[in-house]
């Protein structure tokens, strides 16, 4: 099997359950056609998800981003990746980004609040764990809860 879609298809595939095989198919899949900035992220995606190397994934992921700056999918990779290495906020632009582009997509949407995004503190002046800005999250909180959403 030397096609690269074929490759790129399986990778996909397996990427969740088993990174480091998904990286052997993402791999070749890379090098029978680099040009390909989907191949190039998912590719990333998998050495960051097998081999544990963040700078090399970053790296192309960020340049399948700036190739295809219009496909939501190159900004979930690149935010899956960041989640994979904890980097929550970033994860969530990125995911923020993806469904500015596509705001239909109910997947991306659902990632967002999985990764529950938080609401800004009251008192922007202070720091998020300041006692006013606790009291006051905790009215705000109260208040949104017994409001009806229209």
């Amino acid at each position: 099997m030397s096609d690269a879609a074929e490759h790129y298809r399986l990778g996909r595939e397996l990427i969740d359950r088993d990174p480091e095989s998904a990286l052997g198919h993402l791999r070749t899949a890379h090098t029978v056609d680099p040009a390909s900035p989907m191949h190039r992220a998912y590719y990333g995606l998998a050495i960051g998800l097998a081999e544990r190397r963040f700078n090399k994934a970053l790296e192309l992921c960020q340049s399948a981003v700036k190739e295809e700056f219009f496909n939501p999918e190159a900004y979930c990779v690149l935010a899956r990746l960041h989640v994979a290495f904890g980097f929550k906020a970033e994860a969530v632009r990125f995911f923020e980004r993806a469904a500015h582009i596509d705001p239909g997509d109910a997947g991306i949407r659902e990632q967002i609040r999985i990764l529950g995004v938080r609401k800004r503190p009251v008192l922007g002046f202070l720091k998020r764990d300041h006692r006013l800005n606790r009291w006051f999250g905790r009215i705000r909180h109260r208040i949104e809860e017994r409001t009806p959403v229209a």
